[in-house]
């Protein structure tokens, strides 16, 4: 994608905004109230910002939240945009590059996931240590923009050492447990089968899920500093002897949203 159709989203932005983001924040599904408390909010609709894709997902609402937390400036999606729903991965990484021509160099990535690991349990909250994306189609197919980032980057370390343990601290201080994995992209919309669950568990994921790896591939190209965290709203299939469907996904995301909230707000105000 063009630089300049990525700038003229960012400068749109920044002059409804007026203030740099220092964090930007990707929420998943059901996790939208995590921004509701931000202070000083301006909301800008997708629908506002030039070239900006719209989301049709149940639980995104479709906006932009900036604001104060912790004193520090954070920009949040409340709704993002998936592969499934028929997106390019260029469209699907959009906001993550726009976010870059903004200035903002972290970045969270929340997700709700499915519980492949056979010791979580549904309301987990679980650190991303690492990624398989080996069914995602790269966001960086085609030309490369060597000003933004090198041709073939480096994917030994894509989640920050550095935030992840901050993260891992903050959880260990407020009480809450942070498990820690591997989230494994699908790309959907269907959800998993039992016998592909088996196979997930053994190439080594603990979470399976349909986003995060594309925007991490992206953010970690340009060098942005990444922190991801899942939260395991069902157990992945097979392994209940249950149907899955998305509003299981939406009503877990709600319960667990008041200690997901606390942690991410109090990891803000530490990075």
């Amino acid at each position: 994608m063009e630089t300049s159709v990525v700038n003229k989203s960012a400068k749109y932005i920044l002059d409804k905004i007026q203030a740099k983001p220092e964090i930007a924040v990707i929420l998943g599904s059901g996790l939208g109230s995590l921004m509701d408390g931000i202070n000083n909010q301006t909301s800008i609709s997708y629908s506002e910002i030039p070239n900006f894709p719209s989301t049709s997902i149940q639980g995104h609402d479709g906006k932009l939240i900036f604001g104060e937390v912790k004193g520090k400036n954070v920009i949040a999606m409340k709704g993002r945009f998936h592969y499934y729903e028929g997106h390019e991965m260029d469209t699907v990484t959009f906001p993550v590059k726009v976010f870059f021509a903004m200035g903002i160099r972290k970045i969270i990535i929340t997700n709700a996931a499915g519980g492949v690991n056979k010791a979580f349990l549904p309301g987990d909250l679980m650190l991303i240590n690492d990624h398989l994306g080996f069914a995602c189609p790269s966001p960086l197919r085609g030309e490369n923009n060597e000003s933004v980032g090198p041709r073939f980057p480096d994917m030994s370390q894509v989640y920050s050492k550095k935030l992840s343990e901050i993260a891992l601290s903050t959880a260990k201080l407020l009480g809450i447990e942070l498990k820690q994995g591997n989230y494994m992209f699908s790309k959907g919309p269907q959800f998993e089968t039992p016998a592909e669950i088996r196979a997930v568990r053994l190439l080594g994921a603990d979470a399976v899920g349909m986003s995060t790896v594309p925007e991490a591939i992206v953010a970690n190209h340009m060098g942005m500093e990444i922190l991801a965290i899942s939260t395991i709203t069902n157990m992945a299939a097979g392994v209940l002897d249950k149907p899955l469907c998305h509003e299981e996904v939406i009503e877990t995301g709600k319960m667990v949203s008041e200690k997901f909230t606390k942690l991410i707000n109090k990891i803000i105000e530490k990075i």
